[in-house]
Formats: structure tokens, C-alpha cells, sequence
């Protein structure tokens, strides 16, 4: 993002002018901005802002969110570099995995009683957002066994924003790339054949592969891909094919019958709009292209 330049065209001869990036003026207006547009910008569903965490602990949460995977979200802002910020957000998330109660009280309260039977405290997460992090906080965060994305900012002009992914390490149940558990596979063993198994593994893999900082996440459901936000969701296999949802838009492809699928509007697990029918390894090819654009999207 630092190294990112805009440039605004135009038509006629004064051609190509650069639109200048800026920090925000206060934290406060990065923080309400992200906060009015959470789940389009994050994949986060808004629960909270400034949410105090009682007189013995003495803090004020910045937001406080509910992932696409039902995992609970503190997201904390700084205008620009702070070497307090994940520190910070370390000390409210030890005191959220010790409030659950309260926790899904709130979500209760906001997004109803099966939002808060199904939130997922095996990988709770930490999202900081700021103008900039060092090398240093690259580092801090990949010493601890806590699931953190630091996200860098900027304004552009009047009604731009863009956010990057520093770093994003993964906690909990989440899993390193390097590590490659068969839980989704292993769920077909005695009812699948072997050939379902290595199709989940291929999958697995060529998932993990699109680029650095992918986390994995499991639920009963599915197993989820995640950068900063879901871009595949992988369903248990069936007897004779596997199910993955992307984060595509079914318009933006030639659908295939038996292959590709507009889910839009369908009830099914997981996230994404576009089910992608997998049967063979030649599959899992074809779908290569359809994996890298949901990658990207996120």
C-alpha cells in the first residue's frame, strides 16, 4: 500500500493525475468508517463500538465483531504507527476469551439466539488497523499463538479507501500451511472411497497454495479458507463429489452444469455464492482459475 499508486484517467488532454494518499485526520473517523461498512470491508458483522470492559479491567474495546465463521472479533484502530496497538489488542482479547458469557449475551442481544449458540471460541481473532506497522510488529505478532491480521490504511482522495494485509498469522484451531490435517478428509473415511479422501487433500492443498497468510478454520459444517475474509468454503465429501463454495459472482462466470452452480439466495454451508462441484483431480484443475479469483477477492 505504501509503495501503491492511484492515478484518476480521464478522457480528455489533461490525461492521468495521480490521487494522492492520506492518513485520516483523527482515529476516530478510520474507526466509523470501518465500523458503518464492517461486514463489506471485513467479513465482520458489527456488534459493538467503545464497549467497556468493567471497572477491575479499566478498557474500552474500539469494535466488536462477529466473523463469517461465527468466531468473535476485537478490531482496534490507530491513526498511524502505534507500537502499543497490538499489545493493547492482546490485553482485550485475554479479557474476551474470559467474558464469554457476556460475549454471546451481546451477540444474543444483536443478532439473535442461533448467532449465539454457534459462536466459535477456538480461534478468536484480533484485527488491527493502521496507518502503518514496523518490522517489528510483523514480528510480535508471529510469536504469538493468537489469530491477528495486521491491516494497513489509506485514504485516497475524497471516497477512496484502501486496505492491505501486512501480516496475518492464524491461532487456535486454525492451522499453519506447512501442516496438512485430513479433519475434512478423515470425516469421509469408511463411507467414501479413497479416491474422495485424496480429492479433499488435493483441494486442501491447491487452496493453501494461492499465497501466503491463508487460515484455515474448522467447523462442524465445513472448513473454511480465510484471508482476511472467507474465499472458500470446503463441505465434508459427499459419496461421489465435494463441495466448495467461492466468493464469486455466479454473473461474472459461464456456468457449467454439474460443475458450477449459482447458489445465491440458496440455503447451504458456509459462505459464497458460487458451488463449484468437484468429482475428479482433472476437476480440481478446472477450477483453478475460479480458486485464484476468489483469492483475490479477498
Amino acid at each position: 500500500m505504501v509503495g501503491l499508486k492511484l492515478f484518476r484517467t480521464d478522457a480528455t488532454k489533461s490525461g492521468a493525475t495521480e490521487v494522492t494518499p492520506r492518513l485520516a485526520e483523527a482515529e476516530a473517523d478510520v474507526q466509523g468508517l470501518v465500523e458503518a461498512n464492517m461486514e463489506t470491508l471485513l467479513g465482520v458483522r458489527f456488534l459493538a463500538s467503545e464497549y467497556g470492559t468493567g471497572p477491575v479491567h479499566g478498557g474500552r474495546i474500539d469494535s466488536l465483531g462477529l466473523d463469517e465463521n461465527g468466531s468473535p472479533v476485537i478490531v482496534e484502530y490507530k491513526r498511524g504507527v502505534d507500537a502499543g496497538v497490538i499489545n493493547q489488542g492482546l490485553f482485550y482479547l485475554s479479557w474476551l476469551v474470559d467474558h464469554r458469557a457476556e460475549f454471546e449475551h451481546l451477540v444474543r442481544d444483536r443478532l439473535g439466539a442461533t448467532a449465539a449458540s454457534q459462536v466459535l471460541w477456538s480461534g478468536p481473532r484480533l484485527i488491527c488497523i493502521a496507518g502503518d506497522f514496523t518490522r517489528y510488529d510483523v514480528h510480535a505478532v508471529r510469536e504469538h499463538r493468537r489469530s491477528i491480521d495486521l491491516v494497513r490504511y489509506r485514504l485516497f482522495g475524497s471516497d477512496l479507501l484502501g486496505l492491505e494485509t501486512v501480516a496475518s498469522v492464524s491461532g487456535g484451531t486454525r492451522v499453519a500451511r506447512q501442516a496438512r490435517p485430513q479433519a475434512v478428509a478423515r470425516a469421509a473415511v469408511g463411507v467414501q472411497a479413497a479416491s474422495m479422501v485424496e480429492l479433499a487433500s488435493a483441494v486442501d492443498e491447491a487452496l493453501l497454495g494461492l499465497g501466503d497468510g491463508v487460515n484455515r478454520v474448522e467447523r462442524k459444517q465445513y472448513r473454511a479458507y480465510q484471508r482476511l475474509r472467507n474465499f472458500a468454503c470446503v463441505c465434508p465429501p459427499q459419496r461421489s463429489k465435494l463441495l466448495v463454495y467461492l466468493k464469486v459472482d455466479p454473473k461474472d462466470v459461464d456456468l457449467v452444469p454439474g460443475f458450477t452452480r449459482d447458489v445465491s439466495g440458496l440455503g447451504h454451508h458456509g459462505t459464497g455464492d458460487l458451488e463449484v462441484q468437484l468429482r475428479t483431480p482433472r476437476d480440481v484443475e478446472r477450477a483453478q482459475e475460479l480458486f485464484r479469483a476468489s483469492y483475490a477477492a479477498a
